[in-house]
């Protein structure tokens, strides 16, 4: 019964924006940290940005002045903003939540290509 549902993935120039939502249902959301992860072909999926219940953030150093991660508690939803979009940030972009001595839940994820 829990879903993520990622949307706002897409095709963008080089120095572009998008953001990305992450809906979730079936579980307590305020509880939950969230993360957003991404994996280009090839690669090992890595961690992009997350965000505690309690908002503190943590972001990839190769995401640290581009991205922005937040929640908003009453939607039950997460959202990255994404500026200054480069090629190497294409990937699918994966939503988590997570918890301590509780299962991780994924979505389905979301194609993002930066490209001219």
């Amino acid at each position: 019964q829990v879903q993520l549902v990622e949307s706002g993935g897409g095709l963008v120039q080089p120095g572009g924006s998008l953001r990305l939502s992450c809906a979730a249902s079936g579980i307590i959301f305020r509880m939950y940290a969230m993360g957003w992860y991404r994996q280009a072909p090839g690669k090992q999926r890595e961690l992009v940005a997350d965000i505690s219940s309690g908002r503190s953030t943590n972001y990839a150093d190769s995401v640290k002045g581009r991205f922005t991660i937040s929640r908003d508690n009453a939607k039950n939803t997460v959202y990255l903003q994404m500026n200054s979009l480069k090629p190497e940030d294409t990937a699918v972009y994966y939503c988590k939540a997570g918890r301590s001595l509780s299962d991780d839940y994924w979505g389905q994820g979301t194609q993002v290509t930066v490209s001219s």
